[in-house]
């Protein structure tokens, strides 16, 4: 069996995974961009008190505001995650978790922790991503067809 050989089979057995599996990889890909979030919000369902008690210690808001804000943040981050699965209204969806990205910056000081600020570049690139994919669904009539237009945000996604 030449090398020629190999490389055929492996094309082939890729074209039909590719075929079996293309419906299922946007869906795929939404998860794995906003994966941390999802654990993020579960994460604060489950720890919900110690959040609330370190915001209330950090900050020294009291019991109100620091449950308030751990509120917010599981519900911004669990509802923006079902809106992008679900893709409605994933332009709102991404803009309200940029604004987990910076309640989170601000409310725990992790501005310039190195380690943070790439985690956090990190969730902007992947959200820019989403935001991107979704403008570009749905502008035309040919859905999928390329069209002569010079400005398509999901040329931006190929670069």
């Amino acid at each position: 069996m030449g090398q020629n050989d190999i490389m055929s089979t492996a094309e082939d057995f890729a074209d039909q995974f590719l075929r079996v599996t293309k419906q299922y990889l946007p869906h795929v890909a939404r998860l794995c961009l906003i994966s941390t979030f999802l654990e993020d919000g579960i994460r604060m369902w489950f720890q919900w008190s110690e959040q609330r008690d370190y915001i209330d210690g950090t900050w020294n808001c009291g019991y109100f505001l620091a449950s308030i804000f751990v509120f917010i943040n599981l519900f911004g981050q669990l509802s923006g995650c079902i809106l992008v699965l679900s893709r409605n209204f994933v332009q709102y969806a991404c803009f309200g978790l940029f604004g987990i990205i910076a309640l989170q910056t601000i409310a725990y000081s992790i501005l310039w922790d190195l380690k943070f600020l790439m985690r956090n570049l990190a969730l902007g690139g992947g959200l820019l991503l989403l935001l991107a994919e979704s403008r570009s669904e749905g502008k035309s009539m040919f859905a999928g067809v390329p069209t002569m237009r010079e400005s398509s945000p999901k040329q931006y996604i190929t670069y």
